[in-house]
């Protein structure tokens, strides 16, 4: 089988046609070459963050385009913190919280990956709401930073690669940093500086042991915990939280 299109064959003029096989192999050709670039310019865009602060994240752009279609004045609480002005107490609690591992993995942990989707089926089948996530604070950055909220195998595929990235390029202490200042604290509160002013009327290298916990403790939820203030849930997680920051050590 052919197509209608044809080149000349040389010294000849007369028509060859081109088959299937080569148009395949062209447009195969074609997308090996543009996932190239992309993954290309990720790895520019990753560079690129290592040494400069990002004024937002692609959460933060998604966050506000959503709250502006109901309120188009709408704005996010951010505001930039060197890492050396986030209390240690905010540091250890969210190692705590959400990545125990953070020194030992580069980037992905696949047994907390599959806990977590096993835990999650099994609240499924009870018809419960409460998920379980595995992603490691590198996973969550990459995500914030590059992403969206949107949950595809494509997206978790592209974070995956993303994630490997940036523990390539980034130190510990520069992925706890970004972190802290591109993670989302409530609907419209992003980093730890515009939470702590919300929740605290403090700043961020002045947060308490109870306070970085309690933050800590919303970040699987933030939007909920922002309306609902203090649950019984997180109270617990809260305490929990705090027992173990003792034992965590943090990137200096």
């Amino acid at each position: 089988m052919t197509f209608n299109e044809s080149s000349s064959l040389p010294g000849t003029g007369e028509q060859r046609p081109v088959s299937v096989l080569t148009w395949l192999l062209m447009a195969t050709l074609a997308a090996v070459g543009a996932a190239l670039l992309y993954l290309a310019g990720l790895f520019v865009m990753v560079l690129w963050y290592n040494k400069v602060n990002p004024g937002s994240s692609a959460i933060m752009q998604q966050t506000l385009a959503t709250l502006r279609q109901t309120s188009p004045e709408a704005r996010l609480e951010h505001s930039w913190v060197d890492y050396e002005n986030i209390s240690i107490n905010l540091k250890r609690a969210v190692i705590a919280s959400e990545d125990a591992r953070f020194f030992d993995h580069t980037g992905v942990e696949w047994e907390a990956i599959r806990k977590a989707w096993e835990y999650n089926r099994q609240q499924a089948q009870q018809g419960r709401n409460r998920m379980r996530g595995g992603s490691t604070i590198t996973q969550q950055l990459a995500k914030n930073l590059f992403l969206s909220n949107e949950r595809s195998y494509i997206r978790k595929g592209q974070e995956l690669i993303i994630t490997y990235m940036i523990e390539l390029v980034m130190s510990k202490q520069r992925i706890l940093e970004l972190y802290l200042n591109l993670a989302q604290w409530g609907n419209d509160i992003f980093g730890a500086e515009a939470a702590a002013e919300n929740y605290f009327k403090t700043t961020a290298d002045r947060l308490t042991t109870s306070q970085a916990a309690r933050l800590a403790a919303m970040l699987p939820n933030p939007a909920y915990y922002q309306q609902k203030g203090t649950t019984v849930f997180l109270a617990s997680r809260t305490r929990t939280i705090q027992q173990r920051m003792r034992l965590v050590s943090i990137p200096e």
